[in-house]
Parts: C-alpha cells; structure tokens; sequence
C-alpha cells in the first residue's frame, strides 16, 4: 500500500469560524497504481492533495503513506523564466539538496529519454505549452520520488494540447513505475488516464463511488475509443449529480 486514508476528516479554522472541507473519508491508492479524484468544484479536492503530501494534518482519522518521497505537480508549470530548462529540471535537487553529480545525470537522462534533449538549454518563453508540461514533469520526477500528487496540471491547456500532454503524461509516468493521485474535474481525463477513479460528494468531501477503469488496454488513447468509455462517463456523471 503506498497512501490509505482511513477516516479522514479535516476542518479549516478561520476567523469567520470552521469549514469542515473533507469528512470520514477513506480511500488507497496501491503501489503503482494511476488513481483520479473528481467532485463537485469547492468539493475539497486540492486539500486532499495537501493531506496525502503531509502539508497539513487531518482533524480526525489516519493516513498511512509507503516507502519513497511524494512530488507535487501543480496546475501552472511554475516553470522559472530566467532559468534555463536544464536549471528547471534541477531545481527539486538543490531544494532537496539532493544536487549530487548522479542526481543531476539521473535527471538529464530523464530529459532526454522523454524528448527534451535538443531543449535543455531554451528558455521556458521558447516552449510551446505542451512542452513546458514535460518539462515541469520531468522536473517533478528529478528528485526520484515513488508517489506523484497532480492537481489538475492540464487545466490551463487548450483542449486539443491537453489531449496530448494527458497521453504523454500518463505514459511516462506508467513507464517510470510511479504511483499517481491525481485530482481533476474533468470526468473524461479521469476516465482515460486511471486505473481507478474516486467520485466524490459536495462539501464536506466524501466518497460517493469507487471505480476501477478495467477497459481500453490502459492506453489513455484506446480508452476514448473505447465503446465502454460512454456508459463510464454517464455513471460519474450521475453520481457528481451533473
């Protein structure tokens, strides 16, 4: 097991009193495994994201993580423009100071495994959209972290762009073996890039379905294609109340 939440609840304090944002929820997301969280907009699902990260503590209940450290992808590539791509990716590796001769060939073989070879030393301004999201995961994947926490970072692409990126993403991160919990309100991209997909209530968030994605021989791709892929979407749907 690489991240179960058992019972979690969490509760926000502020001076116009308390705003319970997630209650009694339990989930797991298994070691390799791409899981999605969808729900309602305001539903909670970026604090859940922070709870699995340890950047903030439940008010009630556990979380159990795995072995192996946790990256954070964020909607924005946060890319830093007077940073070459090159000193993008290594950025992780002198936070974490981890910036050891190994880390940084480690990452630049990451780089050029996944097409970023002949980009290394361009700015980020120089990179078409889709491009700077690789850029930003394999930067997130610099550092060897075993669990990726995306808060929906395809959400600023235009459509046919996050179609692509969402391929691309699903497949690197299948290929490097990474566990992934991603939250989105996209019910199509949760359907094609999971292996299972958690729907969740209004505030306070709960789990209101539970869905392994067994169709489409796991290609985000041949999922869309797939003919299963309607009926899944309607049932999502009907439990969002869309």
């Amino acid at each position: 097991m690489n991240l179960k939440f058992i019972d979690v609840s969490y509760t926000y304090h502020t001076l116009s009193g308390e705003t319970n944002a997630v209650e009694g929820l339990s989930f797991s997301v298994d070691e390799g495994e791409f899981v999605s969280v969808i729900g309602p907009s305001g539903c909670g699902k970026s604090t859940i994201l922070s709870l699995a990260a340890g950047l903030i503590s439940p008010s009630a209940g556990k979380i159990e993580r795995g072995g192996g450290e946790f990256g954070y992808m964020l909607q924005t590539d946060a890319l830093f423009p007077w940073r070459t791509v090159e000193a993008n990716i290594f950025l992780p590796l002198e936070v974490k100071k981890k910036n050891t001769p190994e880390m940084r060939q480690n990452a630049l073989m990451l780089a050029q495994k996944y097409g970023l070879k002949d980009f290394l030393k361009k700015s980020p301004q120089q990179l078409s959209g889709g491009m700077r999201q690789r850029v930003a995961l394999i930067r997130t994947l610099a550092a060897q972290p075993q669990t990726l926490l995306l808060d929906e970072p395809f959400s600023a692409l235009d459509y046919q762009t996050r179609l692509a990126v969402c391929d691309d993403v699903h497949d690197i991160i299948k290929s490097e073996k990474k566990t992934a919990l991603l939250v989105t309100h996209d019910i199509s991209e949760a359907i094609a890039l999971s292996d299972k997909v958690i729907v969740l209530s209004a505030r306070p968030a709960r789990v209101a379905g539970e869905h392994m994605i067994t169709f489409g021989s796991g290609s985000p791709k041949k999922r869309r294609e797939c003919g299963d892929f309607a009926g899944m979407f309607e049932v999502l749907r009907r439990e969002l109340n869309l």
